[in-house]
């Protein structure tokens, strides 16, 4: 089931029900059944044709609907940035710096944001990318074809961090450093990223290892792996992007509730 603090947290965020005056149908069935009939394919990636009736959840394709129309909605998205600022006012995000990087996955039946991958023999496949704050946390999430660079999705990805209020004082969305891989070494970059305030820290090519930015940047490669802890996110099922993206938001959201409630525990 999903704990009562998560789903106190989502409930306010679901569009309201709209049923017809006259002939208004069954009735559908409760948000937080649906809700946990999307998590168990997140968590599982067991096909949506093939999920237990019996469980309670509805139909595969009840869930399947249900999730592409809160995704519609912006509730993922709205979820993360609510989690964001509770996280912000327990003095558990550190903007100090953020940490970027990538992830390739198999994309097995093709669709948008896929391509031939440059290491997996061409197949087609897609990147997840990620920033994170100096601890983890994730702040934003982009998904692209496999053969997309990574250093495209950087500044992408900055714009893409929400506001996050939870204190005094104005939101807070720029962080004082980026940390990032050799993949990211581009003097066009990191012009860019100055350009905006923040400190580009950046690994260059051709310089013996050692620079020592593996003891701060481990922390989004641990998120990567925490995001393809989800089994639904391993490997891209999904033809349509948005609903791998409103995977990869959930995700991001439940890793936050995560690290709240183990906070408040």
């Amino acid at each position: 089931m999903v704990p009562d603090g998560l789903w106190g947290r989502i409930e306010p965020l679901l569009p309201p029900e709209r049923r017809r005056f006259r002939f208004p149908g069954r009735r559908r069935l409760d948000d937080r059944r649906v809700l946990c009939g999307i998590l168990f394919v997140l968590y599982t990636a067991i096909a949506w044709e093939f999920l237990p009736k019996e469980l309670g959840f509805g139909s595969g394709m009840t869930c399947w609907r249900r999730l592409r129309d809160w995704n519609d909605a912006g509730v993922w998205q709205q979820l993360h940035e609510v989690l964001l600022t509770e996280l912000r006012g327990a003095d558990l995000l550190d903007f100090s710096r953020a940490v970027i990087d990538a992830s390739h996955v198999r994309a097995m039946k093709g669709g948008p944001k896929t391509g031939p991958s440059p290491v997996d023999r061409a197949r087609s496949g897609s990147k997840h990318h990620v920033i994170t704050d100096a601890g983890g946390v994730p702040l934003a999430v982009s998904l692209t074809g496999g053969n997309r660079n990574d250093v495209t999705q950087l500044m992408p990805l900055i714009d893409a961090i929400p506001p996050v209020r939870g204190k005094a004082g104005r939101p807070r969305s720029r962080p004082g450093r980026i940390l990032a891989d050799r993949g990211y070494d581009h003097d066009k970059y990191r012009r860019l990223v100055w350009a905006k305030g923040i400190k580009p820290v950046i690994a260059r090519r051709g310089v013996p290892h050692g620079s020592g930015l593996g003891t701060q940047r481990w922390v989004v490669e641990q998120t990567i792996a925490l995001l393809h802890g989800f089994r639904r996110l391993r490997v891209r099922w999904e033809i349509r992007d948005d609903i791998h993206e409103a995977f990869l938001t959930l995700a991001c959201a439940i890793i936050c509730w995560r690290r709240l409630h183990n906070s408040l525990s």
